[in-house]
């Protein structure tokens, strides 16, 4: 019996654009989009009368915390976590 399989020749892959950089880019693309989505459903799920606190980064790196009760229309911005908490708590009390 004979044997007809035949090896096709191995194409030239050495092509001026790197194949990695391109799946690279492609996950970036993707993770940014998924990103944006993210935001978006969160912002349309959220009640629009909760209480807000989010972690923010100034121009120098220093983090820093942020709070906002819609409802009274007060924020509070800080460098702990702790002392938004207090915010909150103090908010809050009757």
């Amino acid at each position: 019996m004979k044997n007809d399989i035949k090896c096709l020749p191995i194409e030239d892959t050495t092509i001026n654009c790197n194949p990695l950089f391109k799946k690279k880019s492609n996950f970036n693309l993707w993770k940014s989009l998924h990103s944006i989505w993210d935001i978006y459903v969160k912002k349309l799920l959220a009640d629009p009368n909760e209480l807000q606190v989010w972690q923010k980064v100034d121009r120098y790196g220093n983090i820093y915390w942020q709070a906002y009760d819609p409802a009274t229309g007060k924020s509070f911005s800080s460098g702990s976590q702790a002392d938004v908490c207090m915010w909150i708590e103090q908010l809050y009390r009757y």
